[in-house]
């Protein structure tokens, strides 16, 4: 439901900052703003936390080649005995930073390279996995109820980052009235379907209290004798977690840029290279803020932060759906989410639900990093603003104007 909303606003607004850009049109500066520091959070700390999957599965195939790094080097403190930083965890941040900072058409190039390989070892996990399945291992299906359900989707929830990240490079989209719908459906229904079989064919082979939480799908080939395909499913792990860093970092600094070329924000951050065409400003401090993050905490905590900003995000980008559809109806839209208000309604209700499944120390850091935003925003951005409310769907609705034209 929230997928469908991100298309209708994509299409119709086709600018830089997803749902940041799509809540200051409907409701307003200080709601955009919220949104948008919620979407620095969101963006970051997942970043943060793909970071250190990565990191986990590095280590997996150095010890399957018989080289055995130090704790203290490769974990954060606090998740191991004696660990003091996971360094692999920032080294790759600081690499992938490198990477989007030279420019969007090599980083798409580096990306479809990574994705492909990362498509290839999950038809493996799936097609070879399915024949070592005991249907014994699903039962109880669900051992933890209807409450765990939740508690796990809401943990895993920023999983679905990707179809948000598809609006953030809206500018950098050729056709975009045509292709962000289909990129931001497509990317979700091919997840969605991906994610269902993996996780069945992996709780199938393994018990789930067995799953080794920092390699899952590389160690449950090994419990069952695979040890080649496990390093092999470990290659693909770590060049599929690296493509969703590349994805997140990007989302992030075209956040950044699209709140500063309102004013919200100082405007170094809008700054764009002479030579790269990039914000490199933002790419570089998001760089070294998610390194050191990913270097310093365990993936739980950094986890369940990013998921509360994902469903709040998600949660306000469908209100501004049925806000638009009320105050602007003869908006020109080249997409249109069906069922208004149902399904944006429906949306809301379902993002709430999985935000109250989620820890109270989680809605407590949450509120923490609201407040700092609220005092930047009331210290600065509201100062500095260059915009009013209607800037940014006046600069949509001729864009989309133009675009139709040409």
């Amino acid at each position: 439901m929230a997928a469908l909303c991100y298309a209708e606003f994509a299409a119709m607004i086709p600018v830089a900052g997803s749902a940041y850009s799509y809540s200051y049109a409907t409701m307003g500066e200080l709601v955009g703003w919220i949104i948008g520091w919620d979407l620095v959070l969101e963006y970051a700390v997942g970043a943060a936390a793909v970071a250190v999957g990565w990191s986990g599965y590095l280590r997996v195939i150095l010890e399957g080649v018989g080289i055995h790094l130090p704790v203290a080097l490769t974990h954060a403190p606090g998740s191991a005995p004696g660990a003091i930083i996971d360094l692999p965890a920032f080294l790759i941040v600081m690499l992938i930073t490198s990477v989007l900072y030279i420019g969007i058409s090599e980083s798409a190039r580096l990306n479809s390279i990574i994705v492909g390989i990362k498509l290839t070892v999950i038809g493996a996990v799936i097609v070879v996995g399915m024949f070592f399945v005991r249907p014994a291992n699903w039962s109880p299906f669900a051992p933890m109820g209807w409450s765990g359900v939740m508690k796990g989707a809401a943990v895993i929830f920023f999983a679905y980052i990707g179809f948000d990240a598809v609006s953030t490079a809206a500018e950098e989209v050729i056709e975009p009235n045509r292709d962000l719908p289909r990129g931001i459906m497509g990317s979700l229904l091919v997840c969605t379907v991906l994610y269902i079989l993996v996780a069945g064919v992996l709780t199938g082979m393994v018990p789930a209290r067995m799953i080794d939480v920092n390699a899952p799908l590389a160690s449950a080939f090994v419990q069952r004798g695979m040890h080649a395909l496990s390093g092999f499913i470990s290659l693909g792990a770590v060049a599929g977690l690296t493509s969703v860093l590349l994805v997140l970092l990007l989302g992030q600094s075209r956040i950044f840029f699209a709140i500063s070329r309102d004013g919200l924000l100082p405007p170094a951050f809008s700054r764009i290279h002479p030579r790269y065409r990039t914000p490199y400003i933002p790419t570089t401090l998001t760089g070294i803020a998610v390194g050191i993050t990913a270097a310093l905490l365990p993936i739980q905590e950094i986890a369940e932060l990013t998921n509360i900003g994902t469903l709040f995000a998600f949660v306000l980008v469908c209100f501004g759906v049925w806000i638009l559809r009320n105050v602007e109806p003869d908006l020109r839209r080249p997409f249109r989410t069906p069922l208004v208000p149902v399904v944006p309604m429906l949306g809301m209700f379902c993002c709430l639900y999985l935000m109250a499944s989620l820890p109270v120390v989680t809605w407590i850091r949450f509120f923490a990093w609201m407040a700092i935003g609220l005092v930047i925003y009331f210290m600065y951005g509201r100062h500095h603003s260059r915009v009013d409310r209607n800037y940014t769907a006046e600069l949509a609705a001729s864009i989309t104007i133009v675009r139709a034209q040409d």
